[in-house]
């Protein structure tokens, strides 16, 4: 419900540009914010009514005191009574919310889990039958918690300002990778520290309780602004929260030669089998999420070994320990003893039911699609877990923001881009060979400089993308004291990369989050 609608949010604006005056097209001596939107709304969440002034608009990034990037955000702010936390806006708590990718907009967390209003998912995250229809959100964490809701540059409504030369053009294929300066890791990183510090500064929020939380490589980046934000732009943190996080690149790609992908996944791959009815060790009555955790001590204790020594150990034990690898996962025998092991999840998901014509999904293995190509070896149909869902999110984002907000572009919302992930390079690498990239370090000291920040670490069980175990085993590595482990939660939920798209898991993850911010402080 709209009750009125004002677009004089960004107090940079002359008045031609608050008149809604356009930019001249690379032009930043002449440049002009793009305008933006704010109306007050209204929704129920269990029961009670939510009056909270919306918002669309952007953040103009400056680089030598010249503007280099617009960074759009979907802001909400309660008025009022109705939520937990105080009544008024100013004196609540404030999360800036984003997705991963990279290349990722933020409408996931946005319309699946966390805003005033969303997508009406079906049981185990099945997308509804077309049109789709936003709810309001009983779970939504507008109830304890303001949100922003933060897309990097290049997703979303959020743009590079080009420069007075004619911008470059798109490469062609084998001319090398376009450079855009925000689509690296670190440069990334400072846009968000940026966009915090001008947002807090523009709506006087410096006293309020600030929350960060990320989905996927969104996660990556909380752990690593953990860090930054405080060490660096003098943002103190009450809470982290890292929604199927990717934390140590390593740990994504393995080969014949290393590990622990292959150890990460194989819990996930066991959890799969066992709700497609195909694993065989499991056991009468036995919860697929004890069983993943069962599977997970296996592979910690007899099948590491064989992973990483192969026939040193004798052929007879290692074939021993493939075997029930194999049992555990739901596969034959002797395609795992071929595969010494290393059963790659593209594999995985093509295979597991291929006698039924079907193959499940790489974000959440329980959710399966008709093989459009049965017949071919490779994995090469859509993902029933992330293809499937586009066009619902594509549609909330668009109503919300267009019609409910009230912004008027002429942009493309851009939920996935392809390009910004293509071309992201990590920029803090500092030699070919320095491949040591990952997040836990600076989560670890983002957590001693911060002894009161609460962390919440959590994955679905079945996404085979960033496996829950993983998270498991680096928790147990982080070599936390007493008092930093009371305030780190790790808890893993039902469905996949987006597990909160399925309804007891977003209440279940609601209840956490919380009480992750009624314990603050």
């Amino acid at each position: 419900m709209a009750d009125q609608k004002d677009t004089d949010e960004d107090g940079d604006r002359t008045g031609a540009q608050a008149a809604g005056a356009a930019a001249a097209p690379g032009d930043r001596d002449d440049y002009r914010a793009p305008r933006g939107a704010r109306t007050m709304l209204r929704s129920t969440a269990r029961g009670a009514t939510l009056t909270y002034e919306a918002a669309a608009d952007w953040i103009v990034l400056r680089k030598d005191e010249k503007p280099t990037a617009e960074v759009f955000y979907v802001r909400y702010f309660l008025q009022g009574g109705g939520g937990e936390g105080g009544d008024h806006s100013d004196n609540r708590p404030l999360t800036f919310v984003f997705n991963g990718g990279p290349g990722a907009s933020s409408v996931y967390l946005h319309f699946g889990a966390v805003g005033p209003r969303r997508v009406a998912f079906q049981d185990r995250g099945i997308p509804p039958a077309a049109p789709d229809v936003l709810v309001d959100n009983d779970e939504t964490w507008l109830q304890f918690t303001d949100l922003v809701f933060i897309d990097p540059v290049g997703t979303g409504f959020s743009r590079m300002i080009p420069e007075k030369k004619k911008p470059t053009e798109k490469p062609a294929p084998g001319e090398g990778k376009k450079e855009v300066e925000y689509w690296g890791l670190k440069r990334d990183l400072e846009s968000i520290g940026e966009f915090a510090r001008k947002f807090l500064s523009r709506f006087h929020r410096w006293d309020s309780a600030v929350y960060i939380a990320g989905e996927s490589y969104g996660g990556f980046r909380v752990a690593k602004l953990a860090r930054m934000l405080q060490e660096k732009y003098g943002v103190g943190l009450a809470g982290a929260i890292l929604i199927s996080p990717a934390l140590e690149f390593t740990l994504l790609d393995g080969s014949d030669y290393d590990t622990m992908m292959w150890l990460d996944t194989f819990p996930t791959m066991a959890g799969a089998a066992a709700f497609h009815g195909r694993a065989r060790k499991l056991q009468d009555g036995e919860d697929i999420r004890a069983y993943a955790r069962r599977a997970g001590q296996f592979a910690l204790t007899e099948l590491l070994p064989v992973l990483a020594a192969g026939d040193l150990g004798g052929v007879e034990k290692k074939n021993e320990v493939l075997d029930t690898a194999a049992d555990f996962i739901g596969l034959p025998r002797e395609l795992v003893r071929a595969k010494n092991g290393r059963v790659r999840i593209e594999w995985f998901v093509k295979n597991l039911l291929r006698d039924r014509g079907l193959h499940l999904g790489l974000y959440d293995a329980s959710m399966t699609v008709k093989d459009p190509y049965p017949d071919r070896d490779e994995w090469t149909g859509p993902d029933p877990t992330l293809h499937m869902a586009e066009r619902v999110f594509a549609s909330a984002a668009n109503t919300q923001i267009r019609r409910s907000i009230g912004l008027d572009t002429d942009r493309d919302y851009d939920l996935l881009s392809d390009e910004v992930n293509q071309n992201w390079k990590v920029d803090t690498r500092k030699h070919a060979l320095d491949s040591q990239v990952g997040a836990t370090d600076d989560l670890r000291y983002g957590m001693s400089l911060n002894p009161a920040m609460k962390v919440y670490l959590t994955h679905g069980v079945y996404d085979l993308v960033t496996p829950f175990f993983a998270a498991d085993r680096i928790s147990n590595l982080m070599k936390l004291d007493e008092d930093r482990r009371k305030m780190l939660t790790v808890k893993h939920h039902l469905g996949g990369h987006m597990f909160y798209t399925w309804p007891e898991s977003r209440r279940e993850l609601f209840e956490d989050i919380r009480g992750l911010y009624g314990s603050a402080g």
